[in-house]
């Protein structure tokens, strides 16, 4: 089949960064043979872009995240609550829940779990 006559590509984007996906989709916009899918409709095609932070396995949110990596620079549970603008008892509240998902002992532990399995990188 020549080009001409090809099917139209159904594309749709399924990428965690906003901008990035932005960007992709205004660049593909105007590619012939392309067509970018509507919100809910089949695509021939998909592009996945996952955050590497997040993995399947180890479900954290991005608040957990970002404790994890204030924990992993060594900062304290208020150093923390300052940093993002939150309290201390809702760090010890992530912190908590950090140890329950990563299956740790503690902090440290915590770390160097999420670390082995690729989460957060030293």
């Amino acid at each position: 089949m020549s080009e001409d006559n090809a099917p139209e590509i159904v594309l749709s984007l399924e990428i965690d960064d906003p901008a990035l996906a932005d960007r992709l989709a205004k660049l593909l916009g105007n590619v012939t043979g392309l067509r970018l899918a509507a919100p809910g409709e089949a695509a021939s095609v998909t592009v996945v872009a996952r955050d590497p932070r997040i993995r399947p396995d180890i479900a954290l949110t991005q608040r957990e995240l970002d404790v994890l990596a204030l924990m992993a620079e060594g900062a304290s549970n208020k150093m923390i609550a300052r940093q993002l603008g939150i309290s201390v008892h809702t760090v010890k509240f992530h912190v908590g829940s950090l140890l329950d998902k990563l299956d740790a002992t503690g902090r440290t532990d915590a770390v160097a779990h999420a670390a082995r399995r690729g989460v957060i990188e030293l």
